[in-house]
């Protein structure tokens, strides 16, 4: 039988040890982005298909009593669906977990579901709090995700531990050489996304030393049909930047920025957490009213065809802002200190 002291020296040499980090084959690119900046290696795992569709993953080191941090963005792309992605995130964190890893963490850079948070029409599901059921039920102990739809929908679905990153600090890093010498408005496409522009707009006028002014669109939406209002506030002669969580089809931010154009704006730039550019969106956007298009790589801008929006799209790396929060995680950090610069 151990000693009291040994199995404590045991227990404090786990801790100190490094966090093992995994990254699924259809993620494998920004998870290894992760570990570069950690100054670790991803550790194997295996991956394997049937003829009839199912498939397994494993680990092929062990786990055992170690912190495991798993990176796996849950888009649909070519023959992997966002479900097909979803159910191999869940059937690896449970293999995880059977193989005895003391904790495990989904790095969930886009996390599916996100926008379904709340009953719209009657019998509607919730479709955001069953997805987080799914991941706490295979054992999941925390999940990281980047600027979700609903902070407080995503915080309440979940029973596990809840970490949410936000892209801002990198926009205004982006942002502050190019607008140094302009007029800037900060602009939400919508009443919901008012606080995410909000929170842009005080961080570019503390970086850039001055006032910025705030402006903001009416978006109704009912049935699957938008309905655009009025912009409110001043964009006349100024560089307009409409803030989102993410673009999909792009309608909305395409029809903000015409209406920006059309009340006089300068220039309009448009920065979203998540690019899925789904749809009629490279057309939307590649139209003359966008100056250009920020995103990050959370979801990689495979849509995108050579044209107009590819010329004024603009990716920005988001693994440093991940791997950054798996080291105050592991090591007992502050990620409201990390949001915060």
């Amino acid at each position: 039988m151990r000693s009291p002291v040994s199995a404590k020296a045991m227990f404090a040499t786990m801790i100190a040890a490094d966090p093992i980090i995994f990254a699924l084959d259809a993620s494998r690119a920004l998870g290894e982005s992760v570990a570069r900046h950690l100054g670790l290696a991803l550790s194997q795992h295996e991956e394997r298909g049937f003829e009839d569709g199912e498939h397994k993953a494993r680990p092929l080191i062990s786990v055992r009593g170690r912190d495991v941090y798993v990176v796996h963005s849950l888009y649909g792309e070519g023959e992997q669906s966002v479900n097909d992605k979803l159910c191999r995130l869940l059937f690896f964190i449970g293999a995880l977990k059977d193989a005895s890893a003391s904790s495990v963490t989904a790095v969930v850079p886009y996390l599916c579901y996100a926008r379904k948070d709340k009953k719209s029409q009657p019998r509607d599901p919730v479709t955001t709090r069953y997805v987080a059921s799914l991941i706490e039920s295979v054992g999941a102990d925390r999940i990281v995700t980047l600027d979700v739809h609903n902070l407080a929908a995503y915080q309440n679905a979940f029973r596990c531990r809840t970490e949410h990153l936000e892209a801002n600090g990198l926009f205004v890093s982006w942002f502050v050489p190019r607008l140094r010498d302009e007029d800037v408005v900060v602009v939400s496409p919508d009443a919901g996304g008012v606080r995410r522009a909000d929170d842009f707009r005080e961080r570019l006028a503390l970086a850039l030393g001055r006032t910025v002014s705030a402006a903001f669109a009416g978006k109704l939406r009912a049935l699957g049909v938008l309905t655009h209002e009025p912009i409110v506030g001043d964009v006349r002669n100024r560089c307009a930047v409409i803030v989102d969580d993410l673009i999909s089809t792009g309608g909305t931010l395409a029809a903000t920025a015409r209406d920006c154009r059309a009340l006089g704006a300068k220039a309009v730039y448009a920065a979203a957490s998540h690019g899925l550019f789904v749809g009629s969106a490279p057309e939307a956007l590649g139209a003359e009213a966008l100056t250009g298009v920020v995103v990050t790589n959370s979801v990689p801008a495979f849509r995108v065809p050579d044209g107009t929006l590819k010329d004024k799209l603009t990716v920005i790396d988001c693994s440093v802002l991940f791997a950054q929060a798996i080291e105050r995680l592991h090591g007992g950090g502050s990620i409201n200190a990390l949001l915060q610069r």
